[in-house]
Protein backbone atom coordinates (compact mmCIF):
# COMPACT_ATOMS: atom_id res chain seq x y z
CA UNK A 1 0.00 0.00 0.00
CA UNK A 2 2.96 2.27 0.70
CA UNK A 3 2.81 6.03 0.33
CA UNK A 4 -0.91 6.35 -0.37
CA UNK A 5 -1.75 4.35 2.76
CA UNK A 6 0.42 6.63 4.90
CA UNK A 7 -0.96 9.77 3.28
CA UNK A 8 -4.60 8.79 3.69
CA UNK A 9 -3.96 7.66 7.27
CA UNK A 10 -2.62 11.09 8.11
CA UNK A 11 -5.49 12.77 6.23
CA UNK A 12 -8.06 10.90 8.33
CA UNK A 13 -6.21 11.83 11.52
CA UNK A 14 -6.29 15.47 10.42
CA UNK A 15 -10.06 15.33 9.86
CA UNK A 16 -10.51 13.98 13.38
CA UNK A 17 -8.15 16.59 14.86
CA UNK A 18 -10.16 19.35 13.18
CA UNK A 19 -13.38 18.00 14.72
CA UNK A 20 -14.93 17.20 11.37
CA UNK A 21 -15.10 13.52 12.25
CA UNK A 22 -15.18 11.53 15.48
CA UNK A 23 -14.31 8.01 14.33
CA UNK A 24 -13.71 6.90 10.74
CA UNK A 25 -12.54 4.08 8.50
CA UNK A 26 -11.50 4.32 4.84
CA UNK A 27 -10.79 1.39 2.57
CA UNK A 28 -9.96 1.34 -1.14
CA UNK A 29 -9.17 -1.31 -3.72
CA UNK A 30 -7.45 -0.29 -6.95
CA UNK A 31 -6.94 -2.63 -9.89
CA UNK A 32 -7.88 -5.55 -7.70
CA UNK A 33 -5.56 -4.81 -4.79
CA UNK A 34 -6.19 -3.30 -1.36
CA UNK A 35 -4.29 -0.01 -1.37
CA UNK A 36 -5.81 1.78 1.64
CA UNK A 37 -7.07 0.38 4.91
CA UNK A 38 -6.96 3.28 7.35
CA UNK A 39 -8.80 4.40 10.45
CA UNK A 40 -8.69 7.16 13.04
CA UNK A 41 -10.51 8.65 15.99
CA UNK A 42 -12.87 7.45 18.68
CA UNK A 43 -15.33 4.60 18.25
CA UNK A 44 -17.25 5.33 21.47
CA UNK A 45 -17.00 8.72 23.16
CA UNK A 46 -18.67 7.32 26.29
CA UNK A 47 -15.69 5.09 27.00
CA UNK A 48 -12.93 6.64 24.91
CA UNK A 49 -12.50 3.42 22.93
CA UNK A 50 -10.54 4.09 19.76
CA UNK A 51 -11.36 2.98 16.23
CA UNK A 52 -9.27 0.10 14.92
CA UNK A 53 -9.47 -2.33 12.01
CA UNK A 54 -12.03 -4.42 13.92
CA UNK A 55 -14.49 -1.58 14.59
CA UNK A 56 -17.90 -2.12 13.04
CA UNK A 57 -19.92 0.88 11.83
CA UNK A 58 -23.69 1.07 11.25
CA UNK A 59 -23.92 2.31 7.65
CA UNK A 60 -27.70 2.50 7.08
CA UNK A 61 -28.59 2.48 3.37
CA UNK A 62 -25.16 1.32 2.26
CA UNK A 63 -26.83 -2.02 3.04
CA UNK A 64 -29.16 -1.61 0.04
CA UNK A 65 -26.32 -2.08 -2.43
CA UNK A 66 -25.29 -5.32 -0.77
CA UNK A 67 -28.87 -6.62 -0.71
CA UNK A 68 -29.13 -5.76 -4.41
CA UNK A 69 -25.95 -7.72 -5.14
CA UNK A 70 -27.40 -10.73 -3.34
CA UNK A 71 -30.45 -10.66 -5.58
CA UNK A 72 -28.28 -10.25 -8.70
CA UNK A 73 -26.19 -13.27 -7.69
CA UNK A 74 -29.34 -15.37 -7.38
CA UNK A 75 -30.75 -13.91 -10.60
CA UNK A 76 -27.60 -15.03 -12.39
CA UNK A 77 -27.79 -18.53 -10.91
CA UNK A 78 -31.50 -19.03 -11.60
CA UNK A 79 -31.57 -17.12 -14.93
CA UNK A 80 -34.21 -14.75 -13.59
CA UNK A 81 -35.78 -12.10 -15.79
CA UNK A 82 -35.95 -8.77 -13.93
CA UNK A 83 -39.36 -8.23 -15.54
CA UNK A 84 -40.74 -11.29 -13.75
CA UNK A 85 -43.71 -10.36 -11.52
CA UNK A 86 -42.86 -10.65 -7.84
CA UNK A 87 -45.96 -12.80 -7.31
CA UNK A 88 -44.23 -15.66 -9.14
CA UNK A 89 -41.86 -15.85 -6.18
CA UNK A 90 -44.13 -14.48 -3.46
CA UNK A 91 -47.84 -14.93 -4.30
CA UNK A 92 -49.11 -12.99 -1.27
CA UNK A 93 -47.39 -9.86 -2.54
CA UNK A 94 -50.01 -9.47 -5.27
CA UNK A 95 -52.72 -8.20 -2.90
CA UNK A 96 -54.29 -4.78 -3.53
CA UNK A 97 -53.25 -4.24 -7.15
CA UNK A 98 -49.60 -5.23 -6.82
CA UNK A 99 -49.80 -8.32 -9.03
CA UNK A 100 -48.01 -6.56 -11.91
CA UNK A 101 -45.08 -5.33 -9.79
CA UNK A 102 -41.81 -6.80 -11.08
CA UNK A 103 -38.37 -7.49 -9.68
CA UNK A 104 -37.17 -4.52 -11.74
CA UNK A 105 -39.73 -2.22 -10.11
CA UNK A 106 -38.60 -3.32 -6.65
CA UNK A 107 -34.89 -2.76 -7.32
CA UNK A 108 -35.48 0.58 -9.06
CA UNK A 109 -37.69 2.04 -6.29
CA UNK A 110 -40.72 2.23 -8.58
CA UNK A 111 -42.86 -0.40 -6.81
CA UNK A 112 -45.22 2.24 -5.42
CA UNK A 113 -44.99 1.40 -1.71
CA UNK A 114 -42.29 3.73 -0.33
CA UNK A 115 -44.12 4.52 2.90
CA UNK A 116 -44.03 2.38 6.02
CA UNK A 117 -47.26 0.65 7.09
CA UNK A 118 -49.29 2.41 9.73
CA UNK A 119 -49.76 1.02 13.22
CA UNK A 120 -46.29 -0.40 13.74
CA UNK A 121 -43.35 0.69 15.87
CA UNK A 122 -39.75 -0.19 16.61
CA UNK A 123 -40.54 -3.67 17.92
CA UNK A 124 -42.55 -4.61 14.84
CA UNK A 125 -39.81 -3.43 12.48
CA UNK A 126 -37.53 -6.04 14.02
CA UNK A 127 -40.09 -8.81 13.35
CA UNK A 128 -39.41 -10.16 9.85
CA UNK A 129 -42.63 -12.14 9.44
CA UNK A 130 -44.81 -9.29 10.70
CA UNK A 131 -43.18 -6.79 8.34
CA UNK A 132 -43.25 -9.21 5.40
CA UNK A 133 -47.00 -9.59 5.83
CA UNK A 134 -47.55 -5.86 6.38
CA UNK A 135 -45.67 -5.05 3.17
CA UNK A 136 -47.61 -7.68 1.21
CA UNK A 137 -50.82 -6.04 2.41
CA UNK A 138 -50.01 -2.51 1.23
CA UNK A 139 -51.77 -0.79 -1.66
CA UNK A 140 -49.45 0.92 -4.18
CA UNK A 141 -49.68 4.70 -4.36
CA UNK A 142 -49.16 4.70 -8.12
CA UNK A 143 -49.07 2.05 -10.85
CA UNK A 144 -45.76 0.17 -10.58
CA UNK A 145 -43.10 1.56 -12.88
CA UNK A 146 -44.79 4.93 -13.36
CA UNK A 147 -42.99 6.92 -10.65
CA UNK A 148 -39.73 6.63 -8.74
CA UNK A 149 -39.68 7.38 -5.01
CA UNK A 150 -37.08 6.17 -2.57
CA UNK A 151 -38.26 3.07 -0.67
CA UNK A 152 -36.10 3.96 2.31
CA UNK A 153 -37.08 1.07 4.59
CA UNK A 154 -39.76 -0.91 2.75
CA UNK A 155 -37.03 -1.99 0.29
CA UNK A 156 -35.90 -4.29 3.12
CA UNK A 157 -38.77 -6.73 2.90
CA UNK A 158 -39.64 -6.39 -0.78
CA UNK A 159 -36.13 -7.34 -1.89
CA UNK A 160 -35.28 -9.41 1.19
CA UNK A 161 -38.31 -11.67 0.93
CA UNK A 162 -37.68 -12.27 -2.77
CA UNK A 163 -34.17 -13.39 -1.87
CA UNK A 164 -35.55 -15.80 0.71
CA UNK A 165 -38.21 -17.17 -1.62
CA UNK A 166 -35.76 -17.94 -4.42
CA UNK A 167 -34.26 -21.02 -2.79
CA UNK A 168 -35.56 -21.19 0.77
CA UNK A 169 -32.50 -19.91 2.59
CA UNK A 170 -32.75 -17.07 5.09
CA UNK A 171 -31.45 -13.65 4.15
CA UNK A 172 -28.49 -14.08 6.52
CA UNK A 173 -27.65 -17.47 5.04
CA UNK A 174 -27.57 -16.04 1.54
CA UNK A 175 -25.45 -13.13 2.73
CA UNK A 176 -22.93 -15.49 4.30
CA UNK A 177 -22.87 -18.17 1.62
CA UNK A 178 -23.10 -16.01 -1.51
CA UNK A 179 -21.25 -12.84 -0.50
CA UNK A 180 -19.13 -13.22 2.62
CA UNK A 181 -17.72 -16.71 2.09
CA UNK A 182 -16.70 -16.23 -1.58
CA UNK A 183 -15.13 -12.86 -0.72
CA UNK A 184 -13.38 -14.17 2.38
CA UNK A 185 -14.89 -11.52 4.65
CA UNK A 186 -16.49 -11.85 8.07
CA UNK A 187 -17.10 -8.27 9.20
CA UNK A 188 -20.41 -7.63 7.44
CA UNK A 189 -23.68 -8.00 9.32
CA UNK A 190 -27.37 -7.40 8.71
CA UNK A 191 -28.27 -8.35 12.25
CA UNK A 192 -25.19 -8.65 14.46
CA UNK A 193 -24.15 -11.47 16.76
CA UNK A 194 -23.51 -11.27 20.51
CA UNK A 195 -19.80 -11.62 19.83
CA UNK A 196 -19.81 -8.61 17.50
CA UNK A 197 -21.73 -6.25 19.79
CA UNK A 198 -18.69 -4.83 21.67
CA UNK A 199 -17.06 -3.85 18.38
CA UNK A 200 -19.90 -1.61 17.12
CA UNK A 201 -19.18 2.14 17.04
CA UNK A 202 -21.46 4.48 19.00
CA UNK A 203 -23.24 6.98 16.74
CA UNK A 204 -23.63 10.68 17.52
CA UNK A 205 -25.97 13.12 15.78
CA UNK A 206 -25.74 16.53 17.47
CA UNK A 207 -27.51 18.37 14.65
CA UNK A 208 -30.61 16.17 14.54
CA UNK A 209 -33.78 18.11 13.76
CA UNK A 210 -37.04 16.32 14.59
CA UNK A 211 -38.95 18.73 12.33
CA UNK A 212 -37.48 16.90 9.34
CA UNK A 213 -39.62 13.90 10.29
CA UNK A 214 -43.28 14.95 10.82
CA UNK A 215 -45.26 12.87 13.30
CA UNK A 216 -48.29 12.37 11.05
CA UNK A 217 -49.05 11.29 7.49
CA UNK A 218 -47.52 8.70 5.22
CA UNK A 219 -43.77 8.46 5.76
CA UNK A 220 -40.89 6.52 4.28
CA UNK A 221 -38.92 7.17 7.49
CA UNK A 222 -41.48 7.56 10.30
CA UNK A 223 -40.90 9.90 13.21
CA UNK A 224 -41.02 7.08 15.76
CA UNK A 225 -37.81 5.58 14.39
CA UNK A 226 -35.89 8.87 14.77
CA UNK A 227 -33.31 9.99 15.61
CA UNK A 228 -31.90 7.27 13.40
CA UNK A 229 -28.54 7.38 15.15
CA UNK A 230 -30.26 6.75 18.48
CA UNK A 231 -32.25 3.89 16.94
CA UNK A 232 -29.11 2.19 15.63
CA UNK A 233 -27.41 2.59 19.00
CA UNK A 234 -30.08 0.30 20.44
CA UNK A 235 -29.91 -3.45 20.71
CA UNK A 236 -33.26 -4.00 19.00
CA UNK A 237 -32.16 -2.33 15.75
CA UNK A 238 -28.67 -3.83 15.74
CA UNK A 239 -29.86 -7.42 16.09
CA UNK A 240 -32.73 -7.21 13.59
CA UNK A 241 -32.55 -8.03 9.89
CA UNK A 242 -33.58 -4.88 7.98
CA UNK A 243 -31.71 -5.11 4.66
CA UNK A 244 -32.38 -1.54 3.56
CA UNK A 245 -31.16 0.13 6.69
CA UNK A 246 -29.26 -1.70 9.42
CA UNK A 247 -26.07 -3.09 7.94
CA UNK A 248 -23.13 -3.00 10.35
CA UNK A 249 -19.69 -3.57 8.87
CA UNK A 250 -16.12 -2.43 8.40
CA UNK A 251 -15.22 -0.14 5.54
CA UNK A 252 -12.85 -2.83 4.27
CA UNK A 253 -15.65 -5.40 3.98
CA UNK A 254 -17.90 -2.96 2.10
CA UNK A 255 -15.09 -1.92 -0.24
CA UNK A 256 -14.17 -5.51 -1.05
CA UNK A 257 -17.81 -6.24 -1.91
CA UNK A 258 -17.64 -3.58 -4.63
CA UNK A 259 -14.11 -4.46 -5.71
CA UNK A 260 -15.28 -8.00 -6.47
CA UNK A 261 -18.05 -6.65 -8.72
CA UNK A 262 -15.59 -4.74 -10.94
CA UNK A 263 -13.94 -6.12 -14.10
CA UNK A 264 -11.35 -8.65 -13.02
CA UNK A 265 -12.59 -8.59 -9.44
CA UNK A 266 -10.20 -8.42 -6.49
CA UNK A 267 -7.80 -10.88 -4.91
CA UNK A 268 -8.86 -13.56 -7.36
CA UNK A 269 -12.63 -13.17 -6.91
CA UNK A 270 -15.06 -11.73 -9.45
CA UNK A 271 -18.50 -12.17 -7.96
CA UNK A 272 -20.62 -11.67 -11.08
CA UNK A 273 -19.98 -11.62 -14.84
CA UNK A 274 -19.71 -8.15 -16.30
CA UNK A 275 -22.69 -8.78 -18.58
CA UNK A 276 -24.84 -9.08 -15.44
CA UNK A 277 -23.22 -6.03 -13.85
CA UNK A 278 -23.82 -3.88 -16.92
CA UNK A 279 -27.51 -4.78 -16.74
CA UNK A 280 -27.64 -4.16 -12.98
CA UNK A 281 -25.95 -0.77 -13.25
CA UNK A 282 -27.66 0.55 -16.39
CA UNK A 283 -29.56 3.75 -15.71
CA UNK A 284 -33.24 3.15 -14.97
CA UNK A 285 -35.48 6.07 -15.95
CA UNK A 286 -39.21 6.30 -15.33
CA UNK A 287 -41.38 8.06 -17.93
CA UNK A 288 -41.63 11.28 -15.90
CA UNK A 289 -38.31 11.42 -14.06
CA UNK A 290 -35.22 11.89 -16.17
CA UNK A 291 -33.38 13.50 -13.25
CA UNK A 292 -33.06 10.19 -11.39
CA UNK A 293 -29.79 8.25 -11.44
CA UNK A 294 -30.51 4.71 -10.32
CA UNK A 295 -29.66 1.28 -11.55
CA UNK A 296 -31.21 -1.92 -10.23
CA UNK A 297 -30.62 -1.50 -6.51
CA UNK A 298 -27.64 0.83 -6.83
CA UNK A 299 -27.27 4.58 -6.94
CA UNK A 300 -25.27 5.79 -9.94
CA UNK A 301 -22.41 8.29 -9.89
CA UNK A 302 -24.26 11.59 -10.42
CA UNK A 303 -26.48 10.83 -7.41
CA UNK A 304 -23.71 11.57 -4.91
CA UNK A 305 -20.62 13.80 -5.31
CA UNK A 306 -18.53 11.29 -3.34
CA UNK A 307 -18.99 8.79 -6.18
CA UNK A 308 -18.24 11.40 -8.84
CA UNK A 309 -20.05 12.29 -12.06
CA UNK A 310 -19.43 9.08 -14.04
CA UNK A 311 -22.65 7.29 -14.92
CA UNK A 312 -20.84 3.95 -14.83
CA UNK A 313 -19.92 4.35 -11.13
CA UNK A 314 -22.37 2.55 -8.85
CA UNK A 315 -22.86 2.02 -5.14
CA UNK A 316 -24.93 3.33 -2.27
CA UNK A 317 -24.66 6.05 0.35
CA UNK A 318 -26.05 5.75 3.85
CA UNK A 319 -27.69 8.13 6.28
CA UNK A 320 -25.08 10.13 8.18
CA UNK A 321 -22.40 10.10 5.50
CA UNK A 322 -21.15 6.54 5.04
CA UNK A 323 -20.76 5.26 1.47
CA UNK A 324 -19.44 2.37 -0.59
CA UNK A 325 -19.07 2.30 -4.37
CA UNK A 326 -17.24 0.89 -7.35
CA UNK A 327 -15.93 2.57 -10.50
CA UNK A 328 -15.54 -0.10 -13.21
CA UNK A 329 -13.78 2.21 -15.68
CA UNK A 330 -10.99 2.80 -13.19
CA UNK A 331 -11.27 -0.49 -11.27
CA UNK A 332 -11.54 1.53 -8.06
CA UNK A 333 -13.71 0.55 -5.09
CA UNK A 334 -14.03 2.78 -2.02
CA UNK A 335 -15.84 2.68 1.30
CA UNK A 336 -16.01 5.33 4.01
CA UNK A 337 -17.63 4.67 7.38
CA UNK A 338 -18.10 7.08 10.29
CA UNK A 339 -19.95 7.66 13.56
CA UNK A 340 -20.41 11.46 13.76
CA UNK A 341 -23.36 12.68 11.71
CA UNK A 342 -22.62 16.33 11.04
CA UNK A 343 -22.87 18.88 8.25
CA UNK A 344 -19.10 19.33 8.63
CA UNK A 345 -18.40 15.68 7.75
CA UNK A 346 -15.23 15.14 5.73
CA UNK A 347 -16.27 12.26 3.48
CA UNK A 348 -16.29 14.19 0.22
CA UNK A 349 -12.87 15.71 0.92
CA UNK A 350 -11.45 12.32 1.91
CA UNK A 351 -12.62 10.62 -1.29
CA UNK A 352 -11.42 13.52 -3.42
CA UNK A 353 -8.02 13.39 -1.74
CA UNK A 354 -7.79 9.66 -2.41
CA UNK A 355 -8.61 10.12 -6.09
CA UNK A 356 -6.15 13.00 -6.33
CA UNK A 357 -3.34 10.87 -4.93
CA UNK A 358 -4.18 8.17 -7.46
CA UNK A 359 -4.31 10.65 -10.35
CA UNK A 360 -8.01 9.84 -10.89
CA UNK A 361 -9.59 13.24 -10.26
CA UNK A 362 -13.08 13.64 -11.73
Amino acid sequence: MGDIQRHMQRFLEQMVEEGRELGVQLAAYYEGELIVDAWAGVADSRTGKLVDDQTLFPVFSVTKGIAATMLHVLAERHSLDYDMPIVELWPEYGAHRKEATTIRHALAHTAGIPHMPEGIGRAEVADWNRMRDEIAGLTPQWPPGEHMEYHAITFSWIVGEMIQRLDGRSFQQVLKEEIMDPLGISDLYVGISEEAEPRVAWLEEPEFDQEMFPATGLQSIPAWICPLAEWMNGREARYACIPASNGIMTAKAAAKHYACLLPGGAEGVELLPQTRMRTATARHITPMQEDQYRGLGYQLGPTNPMMGPRMTTFGHAGYGGSIAFGDPDRRLAVSYAKNLFSSRGAGLDVVRELKKRLGLED
